[in-house]
């Protein structure tokens, strides 16, 4: 079955069988998590081993006569079709996930590093945890839904409440493998091969696609204390954030491990799941009383060496802080537990039919110096005039200094910045209203020199791109031509491919 409009092409005899067109593989490859964009493929590809997707890619290099795009396609996760590729080939990516020592990853240690995880990139986070934990160790920083593969992640940055302290993930990788858009298979680390190293590490999948990855582990905790403490006031609640991640060295005790926050709006029923059932009725009262209540969100972990001193430790670091007295809640759950609890929702939602449905999503990086214009400008006037429910909004800042510059991943200049992450789910007839209001917020930020930078960036313009690196578009431009020449690989960025 081919299809409508699409130039054939015949695939090289070695890797011929491993290609697929039949309905239902190119309807699975059409779309994904955001459920907006659809694009149809020519091919599915089935790798059964690396050298089958170096194959791939030095056959779509070498072919003169037809231009041939490939992505690669972990779970689909992404929101607006950057894991697709019209008329192309898509990589399943999963096909590869029982290729090293029959399980796909790896622990070891050496003088130089430490332990270390060797990860396929079709891994998932949540197998890498599983995994690493049979040794008692753990990655640092991860995302906050783990069921992504490790090379997805690894090409957009990989964030979450640890990053303040930890780094993004792609601060916390040692040595990758990649097949570059020339079809070599490259190992590349900050001492061999940098250049491509650098290129990949947000680099969107425009150099290569992550075959493995060499991923830094440290002791694994076993238990977490869990908080969360409400405000209704946001300079308090972001001036008391700010204070947190300012005390941040990987080896430090007397430090907060995770923290994030969310907001509580007056919109529909605020989420309060994880509070007291008791306190449901005047936490609702709370937030119907000041329209949005701020929620800060901290964890602290432990073990068995720790836990007496938890507490005290918890103490310590609520010292002075300025949340509404009386409004402070712990949970204290397992490790595992804490960073799988948004695969525990998500059984939720599958069950209620909310989770293969449109996800109009934005996340940005908002300067520090500039969060409280967000906030009175989008949370306390777009947010709260017009009736569109926000959904699941997320407020937390990181520190400069725990990303490498070098890498392709663009962040504000200043050394604070906010991760403000928009997680809305829409019916299929409406998810347009929640763009608008997307465009309407990226608009109020241009119109009063808020410069936000895209996570997870879709641009429509080569224009918009070029704007979005800055200073960094000659260098990413000239990245794009030495490892990927002939524009194959991640057409569905739309940063290259019109």
């Amino acid at each position: 079955m081919s299809q409508p409009g699409i130039t054939t092409w015949l695939p090289p005899n070695d890797i011929a069988d491993r290609f697929r067109n039949d309905g239902e593989t190119i309807k699975l490859a059409s779309t994904d998590y955001g459920h907006i964009v659809q694009e149809i493929p020519a091919k599915v590809f089935h790798p059964t081993s690396i050298n089958d997707t170096a194959s791939l890619i030095k056959f779509a290099y070498n072919n003169s006569s037809v231009p041939i795009t490939i992505a690669a396609r972990g779970r689909g996760h992404s929101v607006r079709g950057q894991a697709m590729a019209r008329n192309g080939v898509v990589v399943n990516m999963t096909s590869l996930e029982n290729r090293i020592n029959g399980s796909g990853i790896s622990v070891s240690t050496s003088p130089s590093l430490g332990y270390y995880a060797d990860a396929g990139g079709e891994q998932l986070w949540i197998d890498v945890l599983h995994a690493t934990l049979e040794h008692g160790l753990a990655p640092v920083s991860w995302t906050d839904y783990l069921y992504l593969t490790v090379g997805g992640t690894l090409s957009n940055a990989g964030i979450s409440g640890q990053t303040f302290r930890f780094g993004p993930q792609i601060s916390n990788v040692h040595e990758l493998d990649v097949i570059t858009g020339k079809g070599d298979l490259v190992t590349c680390s900050t001492k061999e091969n940098s250049e491509l190293y650098y290129a990949v590490l947000g680099g969107l999948g425009q150099f290569g696609i992550i075959t493995r990855a060499r991923i830094a582990l440290e002791p694994a905790p076993k238990r977490v204390k869990w908080l969360r403490m409400l405000y209704n006031d946001f300079s308090a609640f972001s001036r008391d954030q700010e204070h947190l991640i300012s005390t941040n060295g990987r080896k430090q005790s007397n430090a907060f491990d995770y923290l994030e926050g969310l907001l509580l709006l007056d919109q529909g029923p605020p989420e309060v799941s994880f509070f007291p059932v008791p306190d449901h009725s005047r936490i609702i009262s709370l937030v119907t009383k000041h329209s949005i209540i701020y929620c800060l969100e901290a964890a602290i972990y432990y073990d068995d060496h720790t836990q007496n001193k938890v507490d005290e430790e918890l103490q310590v670091l609520l010292k002075g802080l300025s949340f509404l007295p009386g409004f402070v809640f712990e949970k204290n759950v397992s490790y595992v537990d804490f960073l799988n609890r948004v695969g525990s929702e998500e059984q939720i939602l599958r069950s209620k039919g909310l989770w293969d449905i449109p996800h109009p999503w934005l996340n940005l990086f908002v300067p520090k110096s500039r969060i409280l214009d967000f906030d009175s400008g989008v949370f306390k006037d777009i947010f709260l005039k017009q009736n569109i429910p926000s959904g699941l909004v997320i407020v937390y800042p990181m520190n400069r200094d725990k990303w490498d510059d070098n890498m392709s991943v663009i962040i504000p200049e200043e050394d604070v910045f906010y991760v403000v992450s928009l997680l809305r789910s829409s019916g299929f007839n409406n998810w347009e209203a929640f763009d608008r209001q997307n465009g309407e917020i990226l608009q109020f930020c241009d119109n009063v020199g808020i410069k936000v930078k895209m996570y997870l960036p879709h641009y429509e313009t080569q224009e918009s791109w070029i704007n979005h690196f800055g200073s960094k578009w000659v260098s990413f431009r000239e990245r794009k031509a030495q490892f990927d020449p002939k524009m194959i690989l991640a057409p569905g960025q739309r940063i290259f491919n019109k």
